[in-house]
């Protein structure tokens, strides 16, 4: 099945912020025999890294594993990796290994410092016509450049929970960074998302086709759309949320352990009872709040033009920047004149 993913992108050298300089194999941790490792790579852990921050609770449900075993294994696994108490001098060098991702604007890349960060969660928020969807068929395009023109050399994959992907889209943006649009198509993996639980899915199984297909930037538009539908009420509130937080924290291992891009477009809501200020809050509570490392609220302006605000980072300043969405994907204001 995923053998049709194959692509002549290259692979460039990279390694997530858990990923040593020695690779290790399931059967290296003490305690994960042949029948283990068959368990694990069923419920898609398939390497050590992955092993080490998967949840003992998670164990125990997807692999089958008992408790005691599934406590051993990730204890041994982040021994193997040495994973532990460090300087914070040596975090800024292992931050060396993160990858930069343009979005085809510079202003928006100098909002979030040099672009999307791999080994993060980047949330847009925005009413419709926005610029989500269309800022999300840019970067499945950006993604494949070369590093010295801002992209990753690699490939995107799609998770589409509205329908809202279109391939012509994806062409016309292409053309307009002299790609070959047959060639760029051929390197996004695309999926429709039928409800909450077969997102969930689809990202279970993105854990294998991420790193077998040089997959750089994964994209899920919207993440919110198959939970609020769902679940609604408030008596459907708490399971909700502890789905979706599940949802998001498997995002986020994946993002730091294969060094990936992850992006969400989210929803925004109203507040009935706001009779001051701005009424809409984005969608998703305190628990997509919480696990996105960036946030940036869209919204519209003028004609072609829209706005681009990042609320909450843990490195940049709140500001904004103004941009364009043109027949060639999105660009600058200055480059519209």
């Amino acid at each position: 099945m995923i053998e049709r993913f194959k692509c002549s992108v290259s692979r460039p050298s990279y390694r997530g912020i858990l990923h040593l300089s020695v690779r290790h194999e399931l059967e290296d941790v003490d305690g994960v025999g042949p029948a283990t490792v068959e368990k694990l790579k069923a419920a898609g852990i398939s390497t050590v890294e992955a092993l080490a921050v998967a949840p003992t609770r998670l164990l125990i449900e997807i692999a089958d594993l008992t408790e005691e075993k599934a406590s051993t294994i990730t204890k041994n696994a982040r021994a193997l990796l040495n994973i532990r108490f460090t300087t914070a001098k040596e975090v800024l060098s292992r931050r060396g290994n993160i990858g930069y991702l343009t979005t085809g604007s510079k202003a928006i890349d100098a909002l979030l410092g040099r672009g999307l960060e791999t080994q993060a969660i980047t949330e847009l928020i925005g009413e419709f016509g926005s610029g989500k969807t269309q800022l999300c068929h840019q970067l499945c395009v950006s993604v494949q450049l070369p590093p010295d023109r801002g992209g990753l050399d690699g490939r995107a994959l799609f998770i589409d929970t509205e329908g809202t992907f279109r391939p012509e889209r994806v062409m016309s943006i292409a053309k307009g960074l002299g790609l070959d649009p047959d060639t760029v198509l051929n390197n996004i993996i695309y999926a429709r998302a039928y409800n909450s639980d077969h997102q969930m899915l689809l990202a279970d199984e993105a854990v294998t086709i991420v790193p077998e297909n040089n997959v750089r930037l994964l994209v899920v538009d919207s993440v919110i759309t198959h939970f609020r539908s769902e679940y609604p009420g408030r008596e459907s509130l708490a399971p909700r949320q502890q789905k979706l937080n599940r949802h998001i924290h498997q995002l986020l291992r994946m993002a730091d352990i294969h060094n990936i891009a992850v992006v969400l477009t989210n929803q925004i809501q109203s507040s009935p009872d706001v009779f001051f200020g701005n009424p809409n809050k984005p969608a998703g509570g305190n628990i997509l709040a919480h696990g996105s490392t960036y946030r940036i609220w869209l919204r519209k302006s003028k004609e072609n033009r829209r706005i681009a605000r990042i609320i909450d980072s843990p490195l940049h300043p709140e500001s904004e920047c103004v941009f364009a969405i043109t027949q060639n994907g999105i660009i600058d204001i200055e480059e519209t004149k």
